[in-house]
């Protein structure tokens, strides 16, 4: 059985602090879009740390019954994309995060829907 929004988001919120990813912040989505319930956007320290926190977010969701996560960006690790269906997960290097500055443009409506984890 695939877990349900808040169960996949605090195993990927617990996969990320196992890496040590860095300056995680979940995004709220509800009433913002349809594309999913949460989005998680967090830094590694450096391509290959990039690379290394996606593979453990994806290890960790096949394990618990997630199906069907898609993902991109990982053979070049500045920006890897996870879809896990009512979570989509950004792990960015900090100045590739910087650039694309999603968090921003996801908390314009709502800034109280921010929270640092």
């Amino acid at each position: 059985m695939r877990p349900d929004a808040e169960e996949t988001l605090r195993l990927i919120l617990a996969s990320l602090d196992d890496l040590k990813a860095e300056d995680t912040v979940t995004i709220d989505l509800h009433g913002k879009t349809s594309i999913g319930d949460y989005m998680v956007v967090t830094c590694g320290r450096s391509n290959r740390h990039v690379g290394a926190v996606a593979d453990r977010v994806l290890k960790d969701l096949a394990g618990h019954g997630a199906k069907d996560v898609r993902v991109e960006g990982l053979p070049h690790c500045d920006w890897v994309l996870i879809d896990a269906g009512d979570v989509i997960v950004h792990v960015f290097r900090p100045e590739v995060r910087a650039f694309y500055n999603l968090e921003k443009m996801w908390a314009a409506a709502r800034p109280s829907s921010l929270q640092a984890s």
